[in-house]
């Protein structure tokens, strides 16, 4: 299985699908991370980014906020969303191998400004 978290410079969970810079991604062998390494968007945004994920064979994506658009594209890949996600990216991977990772699956993003934090709102 392999597992994506939007991800910023500071190791913690990026709270803006559509704005993330960067995704670490986890390879996971009997429910155990055998390796990660953090990607570059490749300056795509948005739904580009599903393609992207797409490519590299995601099969989960722990992020903050995003729009139902990205939702969409992403599950047109078959890739299983967690929005809601803050905080260490390596911690909230762990937790959902245990089962017990906090998300809020009703997390959205509505508006594109440059000054808000998508991870806090909900529908």
């Amino acid at each position: 299985m392999k597992i994506a978290v939007t991800y910023d410079e500071n190791g913690n969970v990026f709270q803006h699908f559509g704005k993330t810079q960067y995704f670490k991604l986890y390879d996971v062998e009997n429910n155990k991370v055998v390796k990660s390494e953090v990607i570059d968007n490749q300056g795509l945004g948005h739904g580009a980014l599903a393609g992207l994920l797409a490519s590299y064979h995601v099969d989960v994506l722990l992020a903050g906020g995003m729009g139902m658009g990205a939702r969409n594209a992403l599950a047109s890949y078959g890739i299983n969303v967690f929005p809601g996600v803050n905080g260490n990216a390596d911690e909230a991977v762990e937790a959902y191998l245990k089962g017990t990772l906090s998300y809020d699956p009703d997390t959205t993003c509505h508006h594109h400004g440059d000054d808000h934090n998508c991870g806090h709102h909900s529908k």
